[in-house]
Formats: C-alpha cells, structure tokens, sequence
C-alpha cells in the first residue's frame, strides 16, 4: 500500500461499524439529501420519465383485443408481447430467470449497481417522483429539516397535509397500475366501478397495494435499499477491481483539505503532503440519498444515483479544477490508470449467457400454442368388440394457449381405425386446459404383441397441430 493509500485508509474502515440512517441506540436517522443538479441529473431524469410513460401506459395497449402484458399469478396465466404462457410452459420461465441471473450476474461484475441508480422502480420513484415533490412543497434539505424540527403551525400543517395527500395520491395510481399488470386493466376498471363487496379480494389487494406504496415511499424510504434488497449485499462477491462503479479518485483527491473563500487554485499541505483536489466541502454526503460518503469508497448503501459525480462536478468547476472527481471508474482504473477491458471472469459469463439466450429462442421458436398429453386410463386395459375389434380408453388434455376457442379433431395415424370423442366436449377452451375421453377402436388382428405403439394426430380443420405416441394394449402376449 503506498502513502496515498495508508493516509486515506488508516482511519477509514470504521465507518463499516454502522449505517448513516441509524444512530448508536438503534435509532433512525432521518435522511435529508440536498437537491442537486447537473449533467447526470438532467439525464437520469429523462430516463425515468421515460420508464414511468411504459410503465403507466403498457396496461393500456391491447394487440387483438388482447393485453401487451400480463403476469395473472392467481389464474397461472402470462401474456408476453401479446402471446399466452400457461404452466405448461413453466421450463421456459425456468430457464428465463436463470438467464437473468446470469445476466445480473454479468451486468454487475462489469457495470456495479448501474441498474439501481437508473432503473430500479424504488430509486426511480423515490428520487424522481416522490422526491421531487417534496423538494417543491417542503424545500430543500435544510427547510425540510427546520420544518420538521418546528411546532405543528398552519405553515408546517398544510405543507405536511398536502405532501401526505400528494404522496397518498400517488400511491393509489401505482397500485392500480401494479393490480392491472396482474389481473388487467378491464378487470381493475370493474373492481373501482363497483361496489367493494361485489369483488371483495380484487379491493383488498388495490387497499394492500396502497397501503405498501404509501409506507415504502413516504417513511421506510432509503431502507428499502439498505435493509431489504440483497442486491447491495451481492456486491461483495460480484464485484472487481475492474467493475465500472460511482467511484472517488482517490490519487487524485488525496490528501483532502479545505481551501479559503475565494482562493481557487490555493497550493498547501495537509499532514505534510501536498494538497488533494478535494476540498473536503462534504456536498457529495449531503447530496447522498443513503447517507454515505463515497470517499470511503464501494459501499453496499450506495445505489449509483451519481447525486455525488453531480455535486462534485459543480465544485470542481466553480474552482477551476479538472471534473471527474468522482466518476464513474474502476478501483484498477484510478490507481493504475487502467482502461476497462473484458476478463477471463466477463468473457465466461458472457459465454454462459450467450448460449442461455441462444437455448431460450430455440425453444420459444420450438413453442407450440396446443399442447396435448394423451395417456391410458387408469385401470382399463382393453375391450373386445362383437366385431373382432379391441378398444383402449385414454384421457386426453389439451392446453390450449391462444386466444381463441379450438375446435379439435383426433385422427389415427399409424393404424386404421377410428376415434370417439366421449361426451359432447369437443372445443379445447382458449387459454385454458380441457380434458377428453377418447376411445380407440383398431382391428385385433393387425397386432402380434401385447403392447403397440400408434399414433394419434390432433386436428383443427384438418390441420395437423401435434402428433402424439401412445401404447395400446391387446390380448395377445
């Protein structure tokens, strides 16, 4: 470790020994971030109103008549992209979310937490919505904190009362956003234009939703990220040196230490060594919405909002010095001057996932919207007919993943003989499973062993959907 490293380090790691957001009783520390603007701001800002437009407007576009998306965990029924998935199709969800994991994976040994900084829904709502909306009504941090330290006037009464409202508000649209992505926005508009008592569940769960929206959003807040979500916890195993994270230049910045007012290009010491860039002003903990300071380097509060590269940049501007500060880089990259470049660790993740998206379009291409299972009844063998034929009864289901209604037909294949249908049911229900008796009568002497493999074809107007492989038993042995 050089001098640089030893001077930053040796008093550092006690900041490991607790969290900004609670005090040594175990009390909670409000956060109170300072407003910030700058480069990323502006962008991040752009990006998230971006991902709300999806988000609030994808239940709402139909193809055919038919959601965009829905994820129906109460009835096992998913649209993707306007295409059925049911349970039968559960190795594709399988395969889907170790695909993801292996992305994630990948994503953050090369990238950190990029994504909670720009696109997890609790960082995007917390900053981009309810924050803001709190910078508007209460002010910046050190109003918000004098208000909340003030006696309960009309001033702090009715800026508390809106906010709360505001915030209420809010959470009421995304929970029925939320319930529309899981049981459709026609079923959403039903639950809000009837009576409570007339679907009862569908109103409890809008009331849980709000309920949870609200709590997160308007107290439990920055906790979410460090008490709850494990992804900064797998931090530790996922990233590098060589990760590309909201990182402090510590060569650089190092040693840290104030300057006067007005002297922008100030040469002094600090512990005999001369002065870092970093003027030890503290903006980019105040700006922090985890309460961190990123001078400490890669912790597993930090989101990458990049609040810090923001506040940071302003002061290095105002006095003349480089911006970068704090950045986004690798450890590898501020201490050795190392560009990013691909590892042995990236490459193998890239080829593990490369062949798992390779693996999930075959068998989404090699997906079939009928899928029939045809097996023996239980405990029948075999009939003989008057007429020397046998008869095997099976117990047929047909999933049936479109959006129609299927009017099916089954024909012999391999044999001559004929197929009856038991019962009136012939129609194979859209988006559904539905059973069938069949009986299947083949001439006894075209068999010359106990156990016969045939074919069965599955029609809908004489079209060949599946053909499947049964046994049909006879007496012969």
């Amino acid at each position: 470790m050089n001098d640089i490293e030893k001077f930053i380090y040796q008093d550092s790691e006690t900041y490991r020994d607790s969290i900004a957001t609670v005090d040594n009783k175990g009390k909670r520390l409000w956060i109170y971030p300072k407003n910030v603007t700058g480069f990323f701001k502006k962008y991040r800002t752009v990006f998230s109103i971006v991902l709300l437009i999806i988000l609030f407007t994808n239940p709402f576009i139909w193809i055919g008549g038919h959601p965009l998306f829905l994820f129906n965990i109460f009835e096992r029924k998913f649209v993707v992209f306007g295409r059925v998935f049911m349970p039968q199709d559960f190795h594709l969800f399988a395969l889907a979310m170790i695909t993801f994991f292996v992305f994630i994976i990948l994503f953050t040994i090369m990238f950190g937490r990029l994504w909670c900084g720009w696109a997890c829904p609790q960082t995007l709502f917390m900053e981009i919505v309810f924050r803001k909306i709190e910078y508007w009504i209460e002010g910046d941090a050190n109003q918000q904190r004098k208000l909340n330290e003030h006696s309960w006037d009309f001033d702090k009464t009715w800026r508390k009362g809106l906010k709360f409202t505001t915030f209420l508000a809010i959470s009421v649209l995304v929970a029925h956003t939320l319930m529309a992505y899981l049981i459709g926005i026609d079923q959403v508009k039903h639950i809000i234009s009837h009576s409570p008592t007339e679907k009862p569940v569908g109103f409890i769960g809008l009331f849980i939703f709000t309920g949870i929206f609200y709590f997160v959003f308007a107290y439990f807040r920055e906790q979410a990220c460090i008490v709850i979500c494990p992804y900064g916890r797998l931090q530790s195993v996922l990233l590098t040196k060589d990760s590309i994270v909201v990182a402090y230049d510590f060569i650089r910045g190092e040693p840290r230490g104030k300057i006067k007012k007005d002297k922008t290009a100030e040469v002094g010491k600090v512990a005999g060594k001369l002065k870092g860039d970093c003027v030890d002003c503290s903006l980019c903990v105040q700006v922090c919405p985890t309460g961190i300071d990123i001078r400490n380097g890669t912790q597993l509060e930090c989101v990458n909002c990049t609040a810090c590269i923001d506040a940071c940049d302003a002061v290095m501007d105002k006095i003349n010095k480089p911006l970068g500060l704090i950045r986004y880089a690798s450890h590898n990259n501020i201490e050795q001057g190392k560009r990013f470049t691909f590892t042995p660790r990236m490459i193998a993740y890239s080829v593990v996932l490369g062949l798992l998206l390779a693996l999930q379009g075959v068998l989404l291409l090699d997906r079939k919207e009928v899928e029939t299972t045809i097996l023996k009844a239980q405990g029948q063998r075999y009939f003989e007919q008057p007429n020397g034929n046998l008869v095997n009864m099976y117990n047929a289901q047909v999933a049936n993943k479109s959006f129609e209604d299927l009017k099916l037909t089954f024909k012999l294949k391999s044999h001559k003989g004929t197929i009856k249908v038991v019962g009136e049911q012939t129609t194979a229900k859209k988006q559904g499973i539905t059973d069938f008796i069949l009986l299947v009568e083949i001439p006894a002497q075209v068999f010359k062993s106990y156990k016969t493999a045939i074919q069965i074809e599955v029609l809908k107007e004489n079209k060949v959907l599946e053909t499947i492989n049964v046994n049909f038993l006879s007496p012969i042995e």
